[in-house]
């Protein structure tokens, strides 16, 4: 069901448009500068060793998905013919030109920081040993693994013979082999055979060592007595490849009678699509490139050769060793919310003040007490919530089944399009009917990635309403390492609006007008961009204006052509964007006044916060969305106001720390790329201030055993009167 009204683009334009590409950065180049700060992250000496392969890991799985997505989209538009411009000038032909061009680069530096990584490794007794390097004893071990662990679960596909060859599945590492028949007195060399690679199975052996730890690849064990498998060919060459599948598959739920099952179609159907990458090592024998070429109807631009390694998501194996502690980050263990100090009762905490939320530096942990209070609590009757992305073992769908179990009324808004989490959702969506939940699939035609709690309680004879609103997925696992910021209130306008927003959702009911939130795809475009004209109408020459926003990708156009008008009128305008940022700061008459920023660190910054000085009147807002097209006009999201004085306070002092990060920050530059912020004095890192300002909160807090409750005065009258 769909109750919003279409999306109003362009409602901003009616002023000067800003067409002119030269004002804007392609999206996918942009992007590729994030994935150039993290892997800078990888290569810091800086940075302890073992948090350097995390990054390099990261850098990996990203291009991972963005070929998946952003460059399998542009081979459908270049596949189908279409040439249309994007916001910076560029035809799909000469994106995919100019991506390949950085990807080659950023693969090079990649990979000569994965082997210098390990040569580092190597003096701290964690030792990758190739084929060359392995004693006798080494080759002994290993052939007796290969031939219990490993051989009875490989399967050797013939290739060559194959008709139709079976459907090689995307990102899964494959043995390729060359092969020569033992019976052929020609020495004829062609036949080609796949042996993929146990997915299941460790990347990494461990060999017999004294001390320290010594690994061999199971790439090179298997390529190694792959010959075992063969009998009768003699294996002329073996070195391992993997394709990347296309998987912008889209889900028609408009018409879709079983959503559930256009779901599992549409992965199913991912296992199949067009190949997009082809990643091998270098020196690969030449027939069996030119195979593969052939295979995956792939050119030389969509090939890459690595000296290290395919998959450098295989680090995180090491990063998990027990031990040496020397090379990692010092533990930051999420401490107790500052506005939950010394309250128990959670019910109580927030009826009495709104309480925030600022992970991963405080802990996740009162929203799962509070989902698992209310599940057994006899006086809360109802629980509504939303699910975008959540956690394997999640402690928020136990809570939630729980509740369902125990008669309640739980409806939760489970998005079962959530890209690469659809089957993990359609499992919860199933297991949460199951429990006696009212479970819808999203809305028809938009994904909701809105982030909403909404708790009805019955106290002393009254209906309340408890709320809860994040900028983050409701996700134990990722609230530890993602930063973000969530707000549990009971004000009435907002808890009647979240109340509307899942009737909306739910039901019949149509949008009639909100207390405090934004909500609608047509409406969260407009609302930005009134609240940045707003700025441009309060601004003067003594009291310019300022706009702060961090958010995690800026790509919208309209939103970019405001900004740029807020510019020229004078207003400063300070952006922290983690990733894409397509608009393009420091243009002489356009963009002097707008400063772009990001930060790169031990936590993925993911929280959205804006700030407008409003002529002194100053407002906050946190939002589950970006300032992206899809957020603003095909997502439904929420925007709400942080009101509380004290509250307000802490967020802009949040946004001038970020601003003021000399140690981990980078600055956008007119020309698109980036620089490091210079190091200052004092030295300023905002994660781990972040982290220092929740500790000593929790170590200086007072306990709340005692609250003081102010007399009436009719009340101390009568008090002073019985003594």
């Amino acid at each position: 069901m769909n109750n919003f009204a279409e999306p109003i683009r362009g409602r901003s334009m009616k002023k000067k448009s800003f067409s002119d590409p030269s004002l804007y950065i392609n999206r996918e180049l942009s992007w590729l500068e994030f994935n150039e700060r993290v892997l800078q992250e990888g290569l810091s000496p800086d940075v302890p060793l073992l948090e350097r392969l995390k990054f390099l890991a990261i850098v990996s799985t990203n291009l991972d998905e963005f070929y998946m997505i952003r460059v399998a989209s542009l081979k459908q538009l270049q596949k189908a013919g279409k040439s249309r411009r994007d916001i910076s000038g560029m035809t799909p032909e000469e994106q995919l030109q100019a991506i390949a061009e950085r990807v080659r680069r950023m693969v090079k530096d990649h990979d000569r920081g994965v082997l210098r990584a390990f040569e580092e490794l190597a003096e701290h007794g964690i030792q990758w040993l190739r084929p060359a390097q392995w004693s006798e004893e080494d080759r002994v071990f290993l052939r007796q693994y290969f031939e219990r662990e490993i051989a009875p679960i490989l399967t050797p596909l013939a290739m060559s013979d194959l008709s139709p060859p079976p459907a090689i599945p995307g990102l899964q590492i494959h043995l390729g082999v060359v092969l020569r028949s033992r019976k052929k007195d020609n020495g004829s060399e062609g036949k080609i055979a796949f042996v993929p690679i146990p997915t299941r199975h460790p990347r990494f052996v461990f060999l017999p060592a004294t001390q320290g730890h010594r690994l061999a690849l199971l790439d090179d064990v298997i390529a190694t007595f792959v010959q075992n498998l063969f009998r009768g060919y003699q294996v002329v060459y073996a070195g391992p490849f993997r394709v990347t599948r296309d998987a912008d598959v889209s889900i028609q739920d408009d018409d879709a009678s079983d959503l559930l099952n256009a779901v599992e179609e549409a992965i199913l159907a991912r296992r199949r699509r067009a190949a997009v990458r082809l990643e091998l090592a270098a020196g690969t024998h030449e027939r069996l490139y030119e195979f593969l070429l052939n295979l995956f109807q792939l050119t030389d631009e969509d090939v890459f050769a690595v000296e290290s390694f395919i998959s450098a998501a295989s680090l995180r194996e090491i990063v998990g060793l027990p031990g040496y502690t020397h090379l990692r980050d010092p533990e930051w263990p999420p401490q107790p919310p500052r506005d939950l100090l010394g309250w128990e009762d959670l019910w109580k905490a927030v009826l009495d003040h709104d309480v925030m939320l600022f992970h991963p530096y405080e802990s996740f942990e009162p929203v799962v007490r509070f989902l698992r209070e209310a599940a057994n609590d006899p006086d809360v009757l109802a629980i509504k919530q939303t699910l975008y992305r959540t956690s394997g073992e999640s402690p928020i769908v136990e809570a939630l089944e729980t509740a369902g179990r125990k008669g309640k009324e739980v409806t939760v808004i489970v998005e079962v399009k959530a890209r690469f989490d659809e089957a993990r959702n359609v499992q919860w969506a199933r297991r949460l009917e199951d429990a006696g939940c009212h479970v819808i699939y999203g809305v028809a035609g938009y994904k909701t990635h809105a982030k909403a709690l909404l708790v009805v309680r019955r106290e002393q004879g009254r209906i309340r309403r408890y709320v809860h609103l994040s900028t983050g997925n409701y996700n134990d696992q990722t609230a530890r390492i993602y930063s973000d910021i969530g707000l549990f209130t009971a004000d009435p306008d907002i808890t009647t609006d979240v109340a509307s927003f899942f009737n909306l959702l739910t039901g019949y009911s149509e949008a009639v007008g909100w207390n405090k939130l934004t909500v609608e795809p047509g409406e969260l475009k407009a609302k930005f961009i009134s609240l940045i004209e707003r700025e441009i109408e309060a601004a003067t020459a003594d009291y310019p204006g300022l706009i702060l926003a961090k958010i995690n990708s800026l790509q919208d156009k309209d939103i970019c052509a405001a900004l740029y008008r807020a510019s020229q009128a004078g207003v400063k305008i300070k952006l922290n964007v983690r990733g894409i940022c397509c608009l393009r700061p420091g243009i002489p008459g356009v963009s002097d006044n707008i400063e772009v920023r990001s930060i790169v660190d031990r936590f993925l910054e993911h929280a959205r916060v804006f700030y407008f000085s409003n002529g002194g009147r100053e407002e906050v807002y946190l939002a589950s969305a970006d300032w992206m097209e899809r957020n603003l006009e095909r997502r439904v999201e929420i925007i709400f106001p942080v009101q509380d004085p004290v509250l307000q306070q802490r967020l802009m002092e949040i946004l001038n720390i970020y601003f003021s990060d000399n140690t981990k920050a980078w600055e956008l530059c007119p020309d698109g790329t980036y620089r490091r912020v210079a190091p200052g004095h004092p030295r300023i890192r905002a994660q781990e201030y972040f982290y220092q300002k929740a500790v000593e909160a929790a170590q200086t807090s007072l306990p709340r055993d005692i609250r003081y409750r102010p007399l009436h005065r009719e009340q101390a009258s009568s008090e002073t009167s019985e003594r």
